[in-house]
């Protein structure tokens, strides 16, 4: 989840000391604000579903509501305020690795600042923290806004980190966020089509490894209360090859997730599928004042 935060809406991470970044070829830095000046905002998070109180708040659990379900009682889908794409979930301990590819969606900017996230993690849909790595899509600035494109990570409750590595529409990302054992995490970003990786190791006390997801994401204010942030007209970002302790997320009773102004689509065989914008003028989430 992103805070700017993401509610599934997804949670958003605290500042706290707890990362060792081994990052190359540039070094990564602690983002303490979006990219544009005075931005107050961070991608990454837990998911809440509509009507929270709190949306993206750091304490309490989530359960998004079904909206339909299979014989075994899987959730198939479920509404959120802050993600879309697809998750899979079990008990505690159930997931130890998740990755997706992706292509680097374009920011269409129209008035007021925007923000779009997409990313790979493990936890976030029931549980308290998320460890998860992505790119981000924004509207920033004086109008008219200029799109800003970024890589980052975030082992959310701790503070999301951002990449100095350049990121452009198109790039082609792969993510894989890896538990070790012993509250370690491993995460990994690399963009093929400029060569570069990040590597991450991370460590994450207390994660319940009981669910994995790639998902497309509003991010949030960064206070508990605030609401998911209008989101970036990104066209269509597509995910492929996402995968869950090694297995297709479509053979693993993927639940299909949807959040306001976004369609989803149906999930291939291969664990592919697309997160589509499909806001108009008006109708995304009220800005937070604060930014």
């Amino acid at each position: 989840m992103r805070r700017k935060w993401p509610v599934v809406t997804a949670a958003i991470p605290l500042a706290i000391g707890w990362a060792l970044v081994a990052a190359h070829p540039a070094a990564a830095s602690i983002r303490h604000g979006g990219p544009g000046p005075g931005a107050q905002v961070w991608p990454g998070g837990r998911m809440s579903e509509p009507g929270d109180a709190f949306p993206g708040a750091p304490t309490g659990i989530v359960t998004p509501r079904a909206s339909s379900s299979q014989s075994g009682g899987q959730d198939t889908s479920a509404s959120s305020s802050n993600w879309a794409g697809y998750a899979v979930t079990g008990a505690s301990g159930s997931f130890t690795s998740v990755s997706a590819s992706w292509t680097q969606p374009a920011a269409s900017c129209t008035t007021g600042n925007q923000y779009a996230a997409f990313w790979v993690g493990l936890d976030g849909y029931t549980s308290k923290t998320v460890e998860q790595i992505g790119t981000e899509a924004d509207c920033t600035g004086p109008s008219p806004q200029t799109p800003q494109y970024y890589a980052w990570y975030e082992v959310y409750p701790g503070a999301g980190v951002n990449f100095a590595n350049p990121v452009s529409p198109g790039d082609k990302f792969t993510g894989t966020v890896t538990a070790q054992g012993n509250d370690k995490f491993r995460l990994v970003l690399t963009d093929t089509t400029r060569g570069w990786t990040q590597t991450i190791s991370a460590t994450q006390a207390g994660a319940d490894l009981s669910s994995a997801e790639a998902i497309a994401e509003a991010p949030s204010g960064p206070s508990a209360n605030s609401s998911p942030l209008p989101l970036t007209n990104f066209g269509s970002v597509g995910f492929t090859g996402v995968t869950a302790n090694g297995k297709s997320l479509d053979t693993l009773d993927p639940v299909q997730i949807s959040m306001p102004n976004t369609s989803v689509a149906g999930m291939a065989s291969e664990g592919s599928f697309s997160v589509t914008y499909a806001g108009t003028a008006g109708t995304d989430f009220a800005p937070w004042f604060g930014i």
